[in-house]
């Protein structure tokens, strides 16, 4: 029974606070070499360790919860949109 629950765990993807630009780019669901412009452009939170990417889940969360914030209170002409504001 133990071995059940033990292969069990391996088919949920385990998603971590830490995540490097593949994880994270699945987490957003953008390709990577996207969110690899984002990241380097200052457009999404990131920081690096070493010379590659991370991103935390939470930082992410919270800029997703402002940008749609952003995104609701705009009542702007679909096309005259603004440009959405880089990550804090």
């Amino acid at each position: 029974m133990r071995t059940v629950a033990a292969r069990s765990n391996l088919l949920v993807p385990e998603v971590r606070e830490v995540m490097d630009i593949r994880q994270a780019s699945d987490y957003l669901g953008i390709s990577p070499d996207t969110l690899y412009k984002y990241a380097s452009e200052g457009f999404v939170p990131a920081f690096k360790l070493g010379n590659r990417w991370r991103f935390k889940r939470s930082r992410l969360d919270e800029w997703m919860d402002r940008q749609s914030d952003l995104q609701a209170a705009a009542d702007v002409d679909p096309e005259k949109k603004k440009p959405v504001q880089p990550a804090v």
